[in-house]
């Protein structure tokens, strides 16, 4: 008579129990999830009542139950969860590159050199107006 036992595909995907079904990390959340979520049932129990108070307190330990029980692709929730705010809010996330046209460049600088002439031009004539034709002499102790 022979034994049929199921082996995962993937050793990865085996995990070693501790206690009953559950590793480690699965009892340490649910301990933690019990530590904080009695005590604040039974402190607020008096106060806003025990059917609000229940609900409240499984409000309380929904994190401690999630972060036990999720995993995605073998990563853990709190580092899928840090993985997700890194990729969404602390990098960018779309990292466009930017190009230098440089033929822009040089159509801007052939424009600010037509207006330099031009504007040196429009002073020459309104010396000339002013002042009437200046000798050549003249001008060259200007320059």
């Amino acid at each position: 008579m022979a034994i049929a036992v199921d082996v995962a595909k993937d050793p990865k995907a085996i995990k070693s129990k501790f206690i009953g079904n559950f590793t480690k990390r699965q009892v340490i959340c649910f301990g933690a999830a019990a530590v904080v979520g009695v005590p604040f049932y039974l402190l607020t129990r008096k106060v806003i009542g025990t059917d609000v108070a229940a609900l409240m307190m499984v409000a309380v330990m929904l994190p401690f139950f999630f972060i036990a029980m999720y995993e995605k692709d073998g990563v853990p929730a709190e580092q899928y969860l840090k993985q997700v705010i890194e990729m969404k809010f602390i990098r960018p996330g779309i990292r466009r590159y930017k190009v230098e046209n440089l033929y822009e460049q040089l159509r801007e600088r052939e424009s600010m050199e037509k207006e330099v002439e031009a504007l040196e031009c429009k002073q020459k004539k309104w010396k000339e107006e002013r002042y009437g034709k200046v000798s050549e002499k003249h001008k060259e102790s200007e320059e």
